[in-house]
């Protein structure tokens, strides 16, 4: 290793710091003392093998299993691995697509490791602010382009400005007509007492009847959120969309799963997002882990179902629908959770893949129970989200439901 063979002119330590300040860059948590851990480790192991070398860093700045993809990359490219440097360019350069099978191209590296490795000079920058400025009907806003632009693929800036964008999203649930009366002008009963009180107090004289109406309201909302390793970018970034809709309107209750079910209602409450995200990632210990969606429903259809499915609650189910129980009595939960409120959306990230195919047995048995199965993978699926829901005269119930158990949409998205 070229950089390893500086050890003895005094130089490692300071390349293990910027390396620390790459990782950080690119989204990993490294603090001050996970780099003297790192020099500490690095002491103890060694600089004669690559390979321990690679180990003892790894031990103390991943953290997460799905960490390791992003450090390994970090690591071969930063401690001068040719191929790896060379595809980091390419991804630097504009891109020129080609009509090679997706399957046979190499996975493209993290543009967020990319930015974090070689970011922008100052004069590029100011190059292309320039340009934006100059003749508007040529260029377009960065915000437009993240609108369609995958949470997956965005660098950690792009990210900033998205949880900011996010925060202002609201969710116009539509308002629903409930048992308890309100009085109006003009109604659908009469207020008897009321109009009594009114004959009373006028001395006999004729007076105009009272009315009342029903009174209308919004439904609950019921947010049941997928952390596990598949869906950890996504549920990161709906984090910040559930705490917007949580702290703008009443009862909206978030339910996370992953292999077991975690209720952050209260903490999404907080107004300060920073403090709302600090809390849940406390209160929750299976984050990023496997999938047990069976058993998580099952949970919930046990102990909160009669609490939060009351008045007519709308549920969203976030989920890519892959079970680590191969979908063992999915369909049964899935089947109560459906019948137990008044309408069920699905939405699944892998629905951004244009040859999308319910092929897996988890989604094969949650498919049929749902009234709305939308994609969730960037901003502009979550307007979709809010534009479903000002559909007053939409599909909903049986009819739906029926729609989903043909073959034709089974199968193929």
């Amino acid at each position: 290793m070229t950089s390893l063979a500086r050890a003895s002119s005094g130089r490692l330590a300071e390349n293990i710091l910027h390396f620390a300040r790459v990782l950080r860059a690119a989204g990993l948590p490294v603090g001050p003392s996970k780099v003297i851990a790192a020099l500490e480790a690095v002491q103890a192991v060694g600089v004669e093998q690559r390979e321990d070398f690679r180990t003892a860093l790894a031990a103390v700045f991943i953290e997460r299993h799905e960490q390791a993809a992003l450090f390994d990359q970090a690591f071969e490219l930063y401690w001068r691995n040719p191929r790896l440097l060379e595809r980091m360019m390419q991804l630097l350069l504009p891109k020129v697509y080609s009509r090679a099978p997706r399957a046979e191209a190499e996975a493209p590296l993290p543009a967020r490791l990319a930015e974090a490795l070689a970011p922008p000079r100052a004069e590029d920058a100011r190059a292309q602010e320039q340009e934006t400025t100059i003749d508007a009907a040529f260029t377009f806003s960065p915000r437009e382009v993240l609108q369609t632009r995958d949470f997956e693929t965005m660098t950690s800036a792009e990210l900033s400005e998205v949880k900011t964008m996010i925060a202002r999203l609201r969710l116009p649930l539509p308002e629903r007509p409930v048992r308890r009366t309100v009085a109006a002008r003009h109604g659908s009963a009469i207020d008897l007492r009321a109009s009594l009180r009114a004959m009373a107090s006028a001395g006999g004289a004729v007076v105009p009847l009272a009315w009342r109406e029903r009174r209308r309201r919004r439904p609950p909302l019921v947010v049941l959120c997928d952390i596990s390793g598949s869906m950890d970018r996504y549920s990161r970034m709906l984090l910040f969309f559930l705490h917007a809709i949580t702290n703008d309107r009443d009862r909206v209750h978030t339910l996370l799963f992953g292999t077991r079910l975690t209720n952050i209602t209260r903490h999404l409450r907080r107004r300060d997002v920073d403090v709302a995200v600090a809390r849940v990632s406390a209160a929750v210990s299976d984050w990023a882990g496997g999938t047990r969606i069976g058993a998580c429903l099952g949970e919930f259809n046990r102990r909160w179902s009669r609490r939060l499915l009351g008045q007519g609650a709308i549920v969203l189910l976030i989920s890519d629908g892959l079970d680590s129980d191969v979908g063992a009595g999915l369909a049964r939960e899935m089947e109560r959770l459906a019948k137990s409120c008044r309408r069920l959306i699905w939405l699944n990230p892998l629905l951004r893949y244009d040859k999308f195919e319910a092929r897996p047995a988890g989604i094969r048995a949650m498919l049929p129970y749902v009234d709305e199965f939308l994609p969730v993978h960037n901003l502009e699926s979550l307007k979709q989200l809010a534009a479903s829901f000002q559909e007053r005269h939409a599909l909903r119930g049986a009819s739906r439901r029926a729609a989903w158990r043909s073959p034709a949409t089974l199968f193929a998205a």
